[in-house]
């Protein structure tokens, strides 16, 4: 009986520590400012944060806003790698896109050679809205886990 419940310990930490997950946010940002004087990067972050740190929760009784120092949760410590812009004087460039894609790929795969998963994408775009705007990026959050 004594065997059976070492084995039965052992086995639920084994499948407890399977179900442990871990999560980690890549992202890339790639300026499609005309003239090409945007800037563009992959950015990791290398410190951690707990959100409920920053977390305050409104009732009916207490409404009060939050008062999180944006100093404490701001990161100090990341990765910026840089990345080329979508345009150059000439227009559109599709040298530098290709270039990105390597960079991006290069980093993909250094996370999976980490043990990390791709496990989601999601990107979007804040484009140029006319003459006078003069900004515009397309972000992409690569989201791994472990």
């Amino acid at each position: 009986m004594k065997k059976f419940i070492i084995i039965t310990c052992f086995v639920f930490a084994a499948v407890m520590e399977v179900n442990a997950q871990q999560f980690k946010v890549i992202t890339s940002v790639e300026s499609i400012v005309p003239s090409g004087l945007g800037r563009s990067r992959i950015i990791s972050a290398t410190e951690d944060r707990d959100y409920k740190e920053f977390t305050s929760e409104q009732t009916d009784e207490d409404n009060s806003r939050n008062k999180s120092d944006r100093g404490d949760i701001r990161v100090k410590n990341f990765e910026e790698t840089k990345l080329l812009n979508f345009y150059n004087i000439g227009g559109i460039r599709f040298q530098n896109i290709a270039a990105n894609d390597a960079l991006i790929s290069s980093k993909i795969n250094a996370m999976v050679a980490e043990g990390w998963e791709l496990a989601f994408v999601t990107s979007a775009v804040e484009s140029d809205s006319g003459k006078d705007d003069g900004q515009g990026i397309f972000i992409t959050r690569y989201i791994f886990k472990k």
